[in-house]
């Protein structure tokens, strides 16, 4: 295995200025995750900060026993209990099987993270994955892509969810996922680590009760060396904890609402584009009613409601409830980040490039509570080639760096364009050109004879053309049949590194290289050390 950093082409505006640290945007956020000293700084920042380390080792190592987490998990656990210790977070849906590989990617940044600081600070760094068990959106978390011979299709569980009951709390169809499991695993090569791997991932489903759990059990199952905390925002134990913070959110509405919009303006102004948009008078709470969960907004009046009224509540009812049932409420995207750093001693915070997009409207949204922002750092961004592709980059020309950022489609037409010794759409279009000129005198004399006749004429050629370019194609697709081979292993590199015409993280899931390659791999790629400084790395199995 060895790792090479890559270049990537076409970012977002905004990520791509952030990494050149450029003053435009890191204005927005109180740190520049690139610099040496703002570790040394941010540390010396939290030992000011107050946090009941006591109460909230107790919540996650009640938490993760319920999980029957690794041993070193609780050793973590426990040394959160210094007070020199400090946090490297970041977290994700709670997808199937993880999800799409940038969930593994952010985890082992996460962990590597940890281990460079803790180096260098000389004090307990611990990572710390934050399950965003609080979501509703089934939907969004029901499949895996599976590769075939046309590309992907979505493999999807089909137990249905139709409220917007939180993830943590959706039970598991269990026979729905038995049998997800099994046709996943038919269309799978088999290898040598098939077997093993099927067991474990049965072993993870019959250990869980909801779709939080399983996530979790798998990710414990990649990572069990490694010292990895995992923390479930939708569980009950963590509201325990939350209440005095949703009450300080509540409090502040209007200042963090207010900043969250106006710094969003400013963004745009600017020219960058974020995945969030807020309005003035949201509250960027949720408050859970019937098994759902409803956006609450604050009137001028002072007053509380859902966006459809579905619920009204006055601020100290709000604030009642935050006392008596904060199981009730739970963040959006804005004050998400800001219990977190209420609740953890953040070090840095790893997000992904649409994650530090929108964290760069939420300075304000800290600084209402008294708040710095972590220092934001981008997540690392791997594209794993096997030897069988690599194999056919090789053959082909083609360079990893133009794989991952162009894929294969400009190369497989040129490469077949080259195999024939006739140019075969230039004599096309010359012998279309030659028709037109032979065609012109009759077509002059048809429009001569009668107005109509010259509308025949010009049909006439049409077909003509048409002929002309359906021989062209038959052509084309015999010779695209002699290197039918050849076309395929374009093809195969296109799906494996660019699909979709994007990034492999986006699209593929662990299960496939676990399959090839064993679960020992992801500890391999963890014990790989990446900059962060690069924007992406191409890693060679």
């Amino acid at each position: 295995m060895h790792i090479t950093p890559i270049k990537l082409q076409k970012q977002n505006a905004l990520i791509d200025d952030y990494r050149r640290q450029d003053s435009t945007i890191l204005e927005h956020f109180d740190y520049d995750p690139y610099s040496e000293e703002t570790y040394l700084t941010r540390r010396q920042q939290l030992k000011q900060k107050q946090i009941d380390r006591d109460q909230l080792a107790e919540v996650l190592t009640n938490m993760n026993k319920r999980w029957n987490a690794p041993q070193h998990t609780y050793q973590n656990i426990e040394r959160l209990k210094d007070e020199n210790s400090v946090v490297v977070i970041g977290g994700q849906q709670a997808g199937l099987l993880t999800g799409p590989m940038y969930t593994i990617n952010k985890i082992i940044s996460i962990i590597q993270m940890a281990e460079q600081q803790e180096e260098k600070l000389e004090v307990p760094v611990i990572p710390v994955f934050w399950v965003a068990g609080e979501d509703h959106d089934f939907d969004e978390i029901n499949h895996i892509h599976v590769q075939n011979e046309n590309g992907f299709t979505k493999h999807i569980l089909s137990q249905k969810v139709t409220d917007k009951t939180s993830v943590s709390d959706v039970e598991i169809d269990k026979d729905a996922a038995v049998q997800w499991i099994d046709e996943l695993f038919q269309q799978l090569t088999e290898t040598e680590h098939t077997k093993t791997l099927y067991e474990t991932v049965c072993n993870c489903l019959d250990r869980s009760s909801s779709y939080v759990d399983f996530f979790v059990q798998v990710v414990y199952q990649l990572f069990g060396e490694e010292g990895i905390i995992l923390v479930d925002s939708g569980a009950e134990e963590l509201r325990d904890i939350e209440r005095d913070h949703f009450i300080t959110l509540i409090e502040n509405q209007q200042e963090i609402s207010r900043g969250v919009y106006t710094s969003i303006q400013q963004l745009n102004q600017k020219g960058y584009t974020i995945s969030l948009e807020a309005a003035p008078d949201e509250a960027h709470l949720f408050y859970h009613k019937d098994n759902d969960r409803v956006l609450m907004v604050r009137h001028s009046d002072g007053d509380w409601s859902g966006k459809q009224n579905e619920i009204s509540m006055t601020t100290e009812e709000m604030k009642e409830t935050a006392r008596h049932h904060p199981g009730l409420l739970s963040n959006n995207v804005v004050t998400r980040p800001v219990m977190q750093e209420l609740l953890f001693p953040t070090l840095a915070f790893i997000g992904g490039p649409g994650e530090v997009g929108y964290w760069s409207a939420l300075k304000s949204a800290f600084h209402a509570i008294g708040l710095e922002m972590p220092p934001v750092l981008p997540r690392l961004s791997l594209t794993f080639i096997d030897r069988h592709i690599d194999k056919s980059m090789q053959k082909y020309g083609i360079s990893a760096e133009e794989a991952i950022n162009q894929g294969t489609d400009a190369f497989k037409t040129k490469w077949l364009a080259s195999q024939s010794s006739a140019p075969i759409h230039q004599v096309a279009s010359e012998v279309r050109r030659a028709v037109g000129n032979v065609h012109e005198p009759l077509r002059e004399l048809a429009r001569e004879t009668r107005s109509d006749l010259g509308d025949l004429a010009d049909k006439n050629l049409y077909y003509l053309n048409e002929n002309i370019s359906y021989l062209e194609n038959r052509i084309i697709k015999t010779i695209e049949e002699d290197y039918s081979k050849q076309l395929l292993e374009f093809d195969q590199v296109h799906q494996a590194v660019h699909p979709y015409n994007g990034l492999q993280e986006r699209i593929w899931n662990p299960l496939f290289w676990l399959n090839a390659n064993g679960i020992d791999f992801i500890k391999k790629i963890v014990r790989e050390p990446c900059s962060f400084q690069d924007d992406h790395h191409a890693v060679y199995l």
